[in-house]
């Protein structure tokens, strides 16, 4: 009988000691969907925080909320920051709507938007910026509250994914924190994920709302020793020895991230997780952490990072032409992702 794909390395290996995280995110997703059924109910919760350094999966916990979020049948929208974009004014809150605006015609438009169009057109991006007066922000945060919660309302229920929020433009982060407020009386579930220590002052009661109190937020743990072992024994084999496997751990600090590219690269080299393996593991390791990898990865924008997917599946020796074409990218993004 033949045997169906293997299931990828980071879906098995990013949520492994994450059924804590998930089964709370399920719960948000079941009070979500109750909110719509029409019977009162006591005031739900509608913001769920992921929070924790840099490598801990908290993209991949993202992923997953965003592939259960649609299972459920709900409208998803999402966003993520970029720090090396944080100068772009409201460029999250245009990720959040433009796709949902983008299907209207111009009539459509202007009839969703009614008397707030020409307060919010030019910064959702719906027209070119004018040469005049600078709107008043009040007036801007409330058209843009008006805005969510339209969309919240014609396309309920509604989970609105925000990874790596502590990159966000000041201008969209500022906007958040004061329409989280009003959330929990809309069938909308926001779900962030962020560096609590690199948050800005702009997040202020956001942090408040998830601040330690009850659940929230969810502050996500190094992997234990067998976490790793599991992932490493995933990739080269269940007879990777305990001695070797707690090395790893060591080595990796429990990093799901870092755990599974050392993963990757002992299969690479087909190493059989034996203390004969242990320097090259250790060498390996090493070559990982480097001068900040994932740092390096994360302050790249998109269409870089697109372009750098490509050109590791591609291979080496490989033609940016091709890399920049397959990445679907225009001449002057492949130009800025080959520098």
């Amino acid at each position: 009988m033949a045997m169906g794909p293997r299931q990828p390395i980071t879906e098995q290996r990013t949520l492994i000691e994450r059924r804590r995280e998930l089964q709370a995110l399920d719960a948000a997703f079941q009070e979500l969907r109750r909110s719509t059924d029409g019977v009162p109910r006591a005031r739900r919760r509608g913001l769920f925080a992921l929070t924790g350094p840099a490598g801990l999966g908290k993209t991949a916990l993202i992923t997953e909320a965003r592939d259960r979020a649609a299972a459920c049948g709900f409208t998803v929208l999402s966003g993520r920051g970029g720090e090396t974009e944080q100068g772009s004014a409201f460029r999250v809150v245009r990720q959040l709507v433009q796709p949902s605006l983008a299907r209207m015609d111009a009539t459509e438009l202007r009839t969703f938007l009614g008397s707030w169009y020409d307060i919010v057109a030019a910064v959702l991006g719906l027209e070119a910026s004018r040469p005049a007066a600078a709107p008043d922000p009040a007036g801007v945060r409330e058209g843009l509250d008006w805005v969510m919660t339209r969309l919240t309302v014609k396309k309920a229920p509604v989970v609105l994914l925000l990874d790596d929020l502590h990159w966000a433009d000041p201008e969209s982060l500022s906007w958040l924190d004061s329409f989280a407020t009003r959330v929990d009386d809309l069938p909308l579930l926001i779900v962030v994920a962020y560096r609590p220590d690199e948050l800005p002052p702009e997040a202020g009661q956001l942090r408040t709302l998830v601040g330690p109190h009850g659940d929230r937020p969810h502050d996500l743990a190094h992997l234990t020793a067998d976490g790793v072992a599991q992932i490493i024994r995933n990739e080269v084999g269940e007879t990777a020895e305990d001695v070797f496997c707690k090395e790893c751990w060591s080595a990796t600090g429990g990093s799901p991230f870092e755990a599974v590219e050392l993963a990757i690269g002992l299969a690479e080299r087909k190493l059989s997780g034996t203390e004969d393996d242990l320097p090259a593991m250790r060498e390996l390791a090493a070559a990982i952490k480097g001068p900040g990898l994932i740092e390096r990865l994360e302050r790249l924008d998109t269409a870089t990072v697109r372009f750098a997917h490509t050109a590791a599946v591609l291979g080496s020796p490989f033609s940016p032409q091709l890399a920049a074409s397959v990445a679907v990218l225009g001449d002057e993004a492949a130009a800025e992702a080959i520098q």
